[in-house]
């Protein structure tokens, strides 16, 4: 039995693992954590029988301490809790799907106690990757992408990749010229820019080939989404930030590419299903069968690329100039995004006026060159607190 946590059950991401190990079988679920969602947890719990789960609020972890008084599980809660989940001595990987910083510790606590990382967690490498990557190559475990780019990239290197002498650790890919990372493009992609100022919440959520949880969707939207993946391929496959290329594909069949310095390029290809990654992910390098669709060429017909417009998505090109100047500005990057996409969410502010709060905080924030654990924390709250000022608590456009 492969034995398995998973933090952010009740996610997307969270759920789908789930499936994955319901279908294959030969999967113990040894810890789950969620932030407040106990009803869906407390199902999970009774299914997957866990030993240990965290609730990531207090008061909702004593309600299912109450609930779940006939089973054996333990409950704990906040960050610790957190933590406790992602150390448990048996468990062999971690899939970290919790959304937003608060999967930073963790994960390195995990990584520290020799777990194989099944990395979903944006966030990590994005504000954390200088201070990630060097752990993983001291303590020999995996990082593992969940994300269907990276785990097309990481399928596109199989083969073309040295392993690192007496660890399981991967090496620096050999002879990459340059990384193709897909996106669909979103819901706006045929929009002109003079039309996005007047988007609402409704339309931002319908991707048209996605289904995901609402704060990837919005991101998803603006291509920010796309801005913080290729700030993680760069961490992930240790390449510089310009030898990241995004194409939009708009069919979400290709997933991503490589090209290597022989002009060749390796993509990988599938239906738009996130079980895919996330099943490669927890059985690698192994195969696995999995129910579904399978891609149809016929009926295809065509496969399209785009070049993606960086005037109308800023905040596309505003994260190739973050990542470009490194230290704290990924940081402020992510946390603006994370907080102008909840009051956007909430109505309080227009669709443009993301990617403008985010401008506006890189610009402004106090730069550091090498930021600590500690710093980056301080760095997310300072930017929720900047974000807060300048909205000024007012609907509507609030950047000013």
């Amino acid at each position: 039995m492969k034995k398995v946590a998973v933090l952010g059950s009740t996610g997307s991401i969270g759920t789908q693992t789930l499936e994955v190990a319901r279908t294959n079988g030969d999967i113990a679920i040894t810890a789950l954590a969620a932030g407040r969602q106990i009803d869906l947890l407390e199902k999970q719990i009774r299914e997957f029988q866990p030993r240990l789960v965290c609730v990531f609020e207090e008061e909702k972890a004593n309600e299912l301490k109450t609930r779940i008084a006939d089973c054996s599980t333990k409950v704990v809660s906040g960050m610790d809790g957190l933590i406790e989940c992602a150390v448990l001595e048996e468990t062999e990987i971690v899939v970290t799907a919790v959304v937003g910083m608060i999967g930073i510790r963790p994960t390195i606590a995990a990584i520290q106690a020799g777990k194989d990382i099944a990395l979903a967690n944006k966030e990590t490498l994005v504000t954390a990757g200088h201070i990630i990557m060097p752990l993983v190559k001291e303590y020999g475990g995996r990082l593992l992408p969940v994300d269907s780019e990276h785990s097309a990239i990481f399928q596109a290197l199989n083969g073309e990749r040295e392993v690192l002498p007496g660890t399981r650790s991967f090496g620096t890919a050999k002879a990459i010229q340059k990384i193709l990372l897909t996106a669909s493009g979103g819901p706006f992609r045929l929009k002109k820019k003079e039309e996005l100022a007047n988007v609402k919440v409704e339309d931002a959520l319908k991707h048209p080939n996605w289904a995901m949880g609402r704060k990837i969707t919005i991101d998803s939207a603006t291509m920010v989404n796309k801005g913080l993946e290729v700030m993680e391929a760069k961490w992930l496959f240790d390449v510089e930030v310009d030898q990241v290329q995004v194409v939009v594909q708009p069919q979400s069949i290709v997933h991503s590419m490589v090209e290597f310095v022989d002009g060749s390029v390796i993509a990988q290809l599938g239906t738009p299903d996130m079980k895919l990654p996330i099943q490669y992910a927890l059985y690698y390098p192994e195969r696995r069968f999995l129910p579904g669709k399978r891609l149809d060429f016929w009926e295809l017909g065509s496969i399209t690329f785009e070049k993606p417009d960086m005037e109308k998505f800023k905040g596309l090109a505003l994260a190739y100039e973050v990542m470009r100047t490194g230290g704290s500005a990924p940081t402020v990057y992510n946390a603006a995004n994370e907080r102008a996409v909840a009051k956007f969410l909430n109505r309080e502010i227009g669709f443009t006026d993301i990617s403008d709060l985010i401008e506006a905080a890189v610009k402004e924030h106090r730069f550091m060159a090498n930021p600590d654990i500690a710093d980056i924390l301080n760095l997310e709250q300072e930017t929720y607190d900047f974000v807060e000022k300048l909205c000024g608590g007012k609907e509507g456009a609030a950047c000013q």
